[in-house]
């Protein structure tokens, strides 16, 4: 179902920003030995997969709230097998992580967008969704809003995911730890490609994403979705999420957890 170019995410509810980055030079390479390139003058990066190792990046910059957008395209053809990771992350065990995870897919399937929400060390809210176009074709634009109130996954400023500050009955919220941006390419054929049922084929490699148009702007910290946003976000929902942890009661046999009854 293809989706009208009208159907973009409205302004949000903005107080001032402040643009902190924008290039490839505030990040570091932090593993891959050389599979993971930053080109032009810092203006793009490539991160590769083969038989022997991914690769990956962390910004040099921590931040406390923020928005956050990079352009990618994703692996074409056969990619079933690859984890293209997108996220934000404090450090340690009790750490906050806010995800986006491409799951590589068989020529001619759809990628699925695999998200979840970490908060002291606690994950397992897991969304995962199919794209309305080709990621694999052309540059398109994914974006974390994290503010004091909510949390936002955008797909060219489509919101397909929120998750809400919900301290007030008991829900943990991210707030308190800095996190850096992260990405990563790697293999994941134990669980990512229809479960683990297609694994890579290697014969296929080196696996590449190719990333622009990064972004971060601080001073994110009161904003929310405005209500044209909010329907925007249910048609996504009702059109294009494939499973949402609050449906799956067989997962969750004591009860769904706190924030799915909001």
């Amino acid at each position: 179902m293809a989706i009208a170019l009208t159907f973009l995410l409205a302004s949000f509810l903005t107080a001032s920003s402040l643009l902190v980055s924008g290039q490839f030079q505030d990040f570091d390479i932090t593993w891959g030995d050389g599979r993971a390139k930053i080109l032009d003058d810092a203006d793009t990066l490539t991160l590769s997969l083969d038989a022997y190792s991914g690769s990956g990046i962390q910004s040099k910059h921590s931040y406390l709230f923020g928005k956050f957008d990079m352009q990618l395209k994703l692996v074409p053809g056969n990619s079933a097998g690859t984890v293209t990771a997108l996220y934000l992350s404090s450090d340690g065990p009790y750490h906050d992580e806010i995800d986006f995870e491409f799951l590589g897919n068989l020529s001619g399937d759809p990628y699925t967008v695999h998200t979840n929400i970490y908060t002291q060390g606690k994950g397992e809210r897991e969304q995962q969704f199919r794209l309305w176009f080709d990621p694999t074709a052309d540059f398109h634009t994914y974006s974390i809003l994290w503010t004091q109130e909510t949390i936002v996954l955008s797909v060219d400023e489509m919101p397909v995911r929120e998750f809400k500050n919900m301290e007030r009955r008991g829900v943990p919220f991210p707030k308190e730890q800095a996190m850096r941006v992260y990405s990563s390419i790697w293999n994941g054929d134990e669980w990512a490609t229809r479960g683990g049922q297609v694994k890579t084929d290697w014969s296929r490699a080196p696996f590449t994403a190719a990333y622009r148009g990064y972004k971060a702007e601080e001073g994110w910290r009161e904003e929310m979705l405005d209500q044209y946003s909010e329907d925007k976000l249910r048609w996504v929902k009702e059109n294009y999420m494939i499973y949402n942890y609050c449906s799956d009661g067989n997962r969750f046999p004591q009860g769904l957890p706190q924030e799915c009854h909001a």
